[in-house]
């Protein structure tokens, strides 16, 4: 399982993400630096641990507001070795291709911004499948985007996003039940899961419920889950892959 920090940029600002409550979202207070910078914070966390991903949520973009694809691609280069996955509101092959034609490789596909699933399509053609994720969005119970995304297992691509977005931020704990259910739809698939991380608890069971990698943001920046600790659980998968 691997860990995978989040940054949600804003206004050209890294801010706090909380429960999908988009206007509301504020720049963001890390224990680990001081200001919101995305250069600074993407630092602060490499620092922190040599994380090999890192989920980057561009909301002016998901919201259609312009977008940060000067910014992340300076992230990308600054930081080769790192795969910054977008999710930035990909909704047409255009988007996808605009993305690419920058360098950032690796797309999210959200199903709130879907109408259907040709938008899917075109990214995995586009990058090719392992550098594709689709995100089934949930908000207070409900589905987001196409019925067929959520339901039918055979168009999802290698890696899906169990997102609920009433947990992001919530420190609720993870949605373990959703997380099981999806990794059990499918075999074989690479289930991420997304909000309410709190502590090495949570990983521990993320791991035990069949998580292939978890999106973290706000236990790294208040130090919930500090740099012993995140060393101990990478020591202990490693291990545990023989």
């Amino acid at each position: 399982m691997d860990i995978v920090p989040v940054i949600d940029l804003l206004g050209g600002q890294v801010v706090h993400a909380k429960r999908g409550e988009r206007d509301r979202y504020r720049p963001i207070e890390s224990a680990l630096t001081a200001g919101s910078a995305p250069q600074d914070i993407v630092a602060a966390l490499l620092a922190l641990q040599p994380f090999r991903a890192c989920y980057v949520a561009d909301l002016d973009a998901i919201r259609g507001h312009g977008d940060h694809r000067s910014t992340v691609a300076a992230l990308q280069a600054r930081w080769p070795e790192v795969a910054f996955w977008v999710d930035a509101g990909l909704a047409t092959a255009d988007d996808c291709r605009r993305w690419v034609d920058a360098g950032l490789w690796h797309l999210v596909i959200g199903s709130e911004s879907q109408t259907d699933g040709k938008t899917l399509d075109a990214a995995l053609a586009l990058t090719g499948g392992d550098r594709v994720a689709l995100s089934l969005d949930v908000r207070r119970g409900k589905a987001l985007g196409p019925a067929a995304l959520h339901e039918d297992a055979c168009l999802w691509p290698a890696r899906v996003i169990a997102m609920t977005l009433d947990r992001v931020g919530s420190g609720e704990g993870p949605d373990l039940d959703r997380i099981a259910s999806l990794a059990a739809r499918r075999p074989g698939v690479r289930v991420w899961g997304a909000g309410g991380v709190r502590d090495a608890a949570d990983l521990d069971a993320l791991a035990r419920h069949g998580t292939d990698a978890v999106l973290v943001a706000s236990a790294l920046h208040d130090r919930r889950l500090d740099a012993g600790t995140l060393s101990r659980f990478v020591s202990d998968q490693e291990a545990a892959k023989g």
